[in-house]
């Protein structure tokens, strides 16, 4: 939780740089008191203790989630005292959550009356203990104003080997900076051939190449442009299943 100052026109400025706009959206909660209903989610992070999110986390209206492109992006979120309710808004703090989720469309309800996440609606469904910083549960839904900022993360990049022989899908996890993946290669320890992957949904990554129990290196390019080589992360004789977690990070 952070102080915060904003003026009417939506514009933050800093003494020595550009103003930063503010985007307005709304944001809801789910998840519970102690966010065990966010685990899992559309970008297949599954326990985000683990994969170094927390409980500072939201799930993105479709207009936001891009079919997954945002998935581990950072938001700075307020809510709009010059729009909400007083009863319900907690004025002058911020909370910085990360995407980690969709939250789908109810075309069935009108978009102001329950159809939050519809099309072409920006929206935060936020883990519980993240909403509750800028907002009072009674509430329910608040209007907010948002921007997105670079992630921190503690620790290093982390994979998870998920798939089977011949499909390898790879869930990349905790990276800072940007937070989202542009493009993925891999390459085996007995190649000096880096092969392109794909993005297969949310934060995984597949390859079709049988690469199996062999020593494994990734290049990544987070959405800002840098790009890592992650030497040899991934061990000889690996499972499926395993996650490795690197020394390295994006800034």
């Amino acid at each position: 939780m952070a102080l915060l100052t904003f003026a009417f026109c939506g514009l933050a400025v800093a003494a020595d740089k550009a103003p930063i706009k503010w985007l307005r959206a709304n944001a809801t909660f789910y998840g519970g008191a102690d966010a065990a209903g966010t685990m899992g989610g559309a970008c297949g992070y599954d326990n985000l203790y683990s994969a170094g999110y927390g409980t500072r986390t939201a799930a993105l209206s479709t207009v936001l989630f891009d079919d997954g492109a945002s998935c581990g992006q950072c938001y700075k979120i307020a809510c709009d005292r010059k729009r909400a309710d007083p009863a319900f808004c907690r004025p002058g703090v911020t909370v910085t959550i990360t995407a980690t989720n969709l939250c789908p469309p109810n075309d069935e309800l009108p978009n102001d009356n329950g159809g939050w996440c519809n099309l072409p609606r920006p929206h935060f469904d936020m883990a519980q203990p993240a909403w509750e910083k800028i907002g009072v549960y009674k509430g329910g839904i608040i209007p907010v104003i948002y921007q997105r900022v670079p992630c921190v993360k503690k620790g290093g990049v982390r994979f998870r080997m998920l798939g089977h022989d011949y499909f390898n899908l790879v869930t990349v996890m905790n990276v800072a900076g940007a937070g989202s993946i542009k493009s993925m290669d891999i390459k085996s320890s007995d190649s000096n051939d880096w092969l392109p992957m794909s993005r297969n949904w949310g934060a995984n990554w597949q390859s079709g190449t049988y690469l199996t129990g062999k020593m494994l290196s990734f290049r990544v390019t987070i959405m800002d442009g840098q790009t890592i080589e992650f030497k040899n992360v991934v061990t000889g004789g690996w499972k499926f299943g395993q996650t490795f977690a690197s020394k390295l990070q994006f800034k």
